[in-house]
C-alpha cells in the first residue's frame, strides 16, 4: 500500500505512564477496510487509540492520521470514536444526544436532527429514538455509541470493545452491523478487542499487540490460511494405522479423535494413503488444518 493511502500510521510509538510502559516502540499502519486491533487486556490497544484521537500524547514516536499529526485538530474531524466505557447521558433521548454530537462536530443545527434520525435508522434504533437512553438495554446502548461515532460522516471509526457486555446473539448482531455499515457506506473501521473470534469473523486485517509491542501486522486471510498440517480421522483400526505410519517414519500426533501429521508434501501424502490401505482403516476425513489466530499467541 502506498504510504499516502494509510489512514493511520504509528512510528515507533512509545507511551509511559510513570514506570508502566503501555506502548513499546510500536510501528504499524492501518489502511481501508476493517482492521482488528487485537490483544489481551493491558496490551496497549486503548492507549494507541487515545493517541490517534489526540486525547493523550506519546512519550516518543509519532502517530499520523491520514498523513497529518494526530495532535492536529483537523485530524480528529475525520475520525469517529466509540469508547468502551458507558458515557451516555441517561436522561437524554438518543435523538437529542446524536443531534448534539452532530452539532459539536460542526454540522449546522438545521441538518443535525435529520442526520441523527437517519443514523439511528441505520443502527436499528429509529423507532426508539425518543426514549431516554437510561431505559435502553446494553445492546441498544452499544448501538447508540456506534451511531454517535458515525453521525458526522467520518472516514474512519475507532471502536473500542464494541461487543463488551453483549450475549452471543448480541455480539453477532453488532459484528454484522459493523460489517454492513463498513460495506454500504464505505467507512473504514478499527475494531479494538481482546476477542479473537470477533476479529476472525469481522476483520480484513489485523494488528496484534502484546505488552505494548506489535507481534503481527498482516491481513487475516494470510494469517489463517491452510498450513501443511494434515488431520486424519479413521473409523476403525486406528492402532494399526498409526503403526503403519511409524513403519514409514511418518511423524504423527494424536489430537482427540484425529491424527495430525506435519509437513505433508506429495511423497508423504502418498505414504499416508499407503498406510491407510495396509492397515485396512476406513477413512472418515483427511484434510488440511485451518490455522486460527490463537496460534499467533502460541508461536510468537
Amino acid at each position: 500500500m502506498n504510504q499516502d493511502s494509510y489512514l493511520l500510521e504509528a512510528r515507533d510509538l512509545t507511551k509511559l505512564y510513570g514506570i508502566v510502559q503501555a506502548l513499546d516502540s510500536a510501528s504499524f499502519t492501518v489502511g481501508s477496510g476493517i482492521t482488528g486491533l487485537l490483544g489481551p487486556n493491558g496490551a496497549g490497544k486503548s492507549t494507541a487509540i487515545r493517541i490517534f484521537l489526540g486525547l493523550t500524547d506519546a512519550t516518543s514516536g509519532s502517530a499520523l492520521v491520514m498523513g497529518a499529526d494526530a495532535r492536529h485538530p483537523d485530524a480528529r474531524t475525520r475520525l469517529g470514536y466509540m469508547p468502551e466505557h458507558d458515557c451516555l447521558p441517561p436522561n437524554q433521548s438518543a435523538a437529542n444526544f446524536l443531534t448534539h454530537m452532530a452539532e459539536v462536530s460542526g454540522i449546522p443545527p438545521s441538518r443535525s436532527r435529520a442526520l441523527a434520525a437517519d443514523t439511528l435508522r441505520h443502527v436499528g434504533l429509529f423507532e426508539e429514538r425518543y426514549r431516554p437512553i437510561g431505559g435502553y438495554s446494553t445492546g441498544m446502548k452499544q448501538r447508540v455509541k456506534l451511531a454517535q461515532a458515525l453521525v458526522h460522516d467520518p472516514v474512519l471509526i475507532l471502536l473500542d470493545e464494541p461487543t463488551a457486555g453483549l450475549d452471543p446473539t448480541g455480539r453477532t448482531e453488532m459484528l454484522n452491523l459493523i460489517r454492513r455499515i463498513a460495506r454500504e457506506f464505505g467507512i473504514s473501521v478499527v475494531l479494538s478487542t481482546h476477542l479473537m473470534q470477533d476479529v476472525e469473523r469481522t476483520c480484513d486485517n489485523i494488528v496484534l499487540l502484546d505488552m505494548g509491542r506489535v507481534k503481527e501486522s498482516s491481513d487475516v486471510k494470510s494469517l489463517t490460511e491452510e498450513t501443511e498440517l494434515i488431520y486424519v480421522e479413521v473409523a476403525n483400526n486406528r492402532d494399526r494405522f498409526t503403526a503403519e505410519l511409524s513403519d514409514r517414519n511418518i511423524v504423527h500426533t494424536s489430537e482427540g479423535i484425529a491424527i495430525s501429521i506435519p509437513d505433508v508434501d506429495g511423497a508423504k501424502f502418498d505414504a499416508i494413503r499407503d498406510a491407510l490401505v495396509a492397515s485396512e482403516a476406513r477413512l472418515v476425513r483427511m484434510g488440511p488444518r485451518q490455522r486460527a489466530l490463537i496460534d499467533l499467541f502460541r508461536t510468537n
